[in-house]
C-alpha cells in the first residue's frame, strides 16, 4: 500500500494534528456538561490565536469487539503545518485551553501530535 502526506492547498505542507484522547471520566454526565458548556466555547474563543483550521470531536461507543472502550472521547485540532501547530500550542490561548482540562478530564488523557497522511 502506497501512502503519501496529505497537504494543505495553501501551503503545500502536510497538515499537522493535535489530538487529545480522553480516558473514561469518573462521571460522564459531569464531563459532558462541562465539555459542552465551558470547554468547547473556550476552545472556540481562542481558535484564532491558536491557529487551528478545523476541529473534529468524537465519542467512542465501543471497541470493535463490542466491549466497553477504555477511551471516552477524542478531539483533533488540524493545523496547516507543523510550524503552525508548534506556534499555536505555544500560545497563551492554548495554555488557557490546556489549563482547563483538569476541570473535567477526571479519567486522564493522552495528548499526541501527528502529521496527516493518505
Amino acid at each position: 500500500m502506497e501512502t503519501s502526506e496529505a497537504t494543505d492547498a495553501s501551503t503545500g505542507e502536510p497538515m499537522a494534528i493535535a489530538t487529545v484522547i480522553y480516558k473514561q471520566p469518573e462521571d460522564t454526565a459531569a464531563f459532558e456538561k462541562y465539555y459542552a458548556d465551558t470547554h468547547i466555547p473556550l476552545v472556540g474563543a481562542n481558535q484564532g490565536e491558536i491557529g487551528f483550521t478545523k476541529a473534529e470531536l468524537t465519542r467512542f461507543q465501543s471497541n470493535l469487539d463490542g466491549s466497553a472502550p477504555s477511551f471516552y472521547r477524542q478531539a483533533e485540532l488540524y493545523f496547516p503545518s507543523m510550524e503552525a501547530l508548534k506556534k499555536g500550542t505555544a500560545s497563551a490561548g492554548f495554555k488557557k485551553v490546556a489549563d482547563d482540562l483538569a476541570n473535567f478530564a477526571t479519567g486522564g488523557l493522552d495528548g499526541l501530535v501527528a502529521v496527516e497522511t493518505k
